[in-house]
């Protein structure tokens, strides 16, 4: 019909050690279950998604709490605060190797086949972190000096806004 939805976004991105990784893996409902991963370095985010099931996307960031960021979470298609009422990672910060994952179905439910997007700071190339924000005029330096070229944001703290991308 000609209409466009723009509830609907894609982006690609290349699979390179350092900054981006995709994984996709069998669960097995084992809390404390690693999967190995070729990032190279610590993801600072993760997006981990059922492609079987309709469970919420999972995220893991590395600043999403000041201590413990292992024992929260975020979802990507909801406009949900952190939460560390589940224990999606295990408790565990992923390493340069693996990520681990607890028993619930929405990362690692017996079966069901999952997919993982690791992300990862490089200079020149991608940033991931946080600020904190006055709620106008904001001016987040990347350390990029032709600009960014995608931007994600989340407030974590609350479930009053949604996720906003800036490209």
């Amino acid at each position: 019909d000609g209409s466009a939805n723009s509830d609907v976004y894609s982006w690609m991105w290349k699979r390179a050690p350092g900054f981006f990784d995709v994984v996709a893996y069998t669960g097995n409902g084992t809390a404390g279950r690693t999967v190995s991963h070729n990032l190279d370095v610590a993801p600072e985010m993760m997006w981990v998604k059922g492609r079987g099931n309709s469970n919420n996307w999972a995220v893991y960031c590395k600043y999403v709490a000041a201590s413990s960021p292992q024992s929260y979470y975020l979802h990507l298609n909801t406009t949900a605060a952190r939460n560390g009422s589940v224990t999606y990672w295990a408790n565990t910060v992923p390493t340069d190797s693996v990520f681990t994952l607890g028993a619930n179905s929405a990362v690692n439910g017996s079966g069901f086949d999952y997919i993982a997007y690791l992300f990862a700071s490089l200079d020149g190339i991608s940033k991931v972190g946080s600020y904190t924000g006055t709620g106008s005029n904001i001016d987040v330096d990347c350390g990029f000096t032709a600009g960014a070229r995608f931007v994600l944001i989340k407030r974590a703290d609350a479930s009053s806004t949604g996720w906003g991308v800036i490209d």
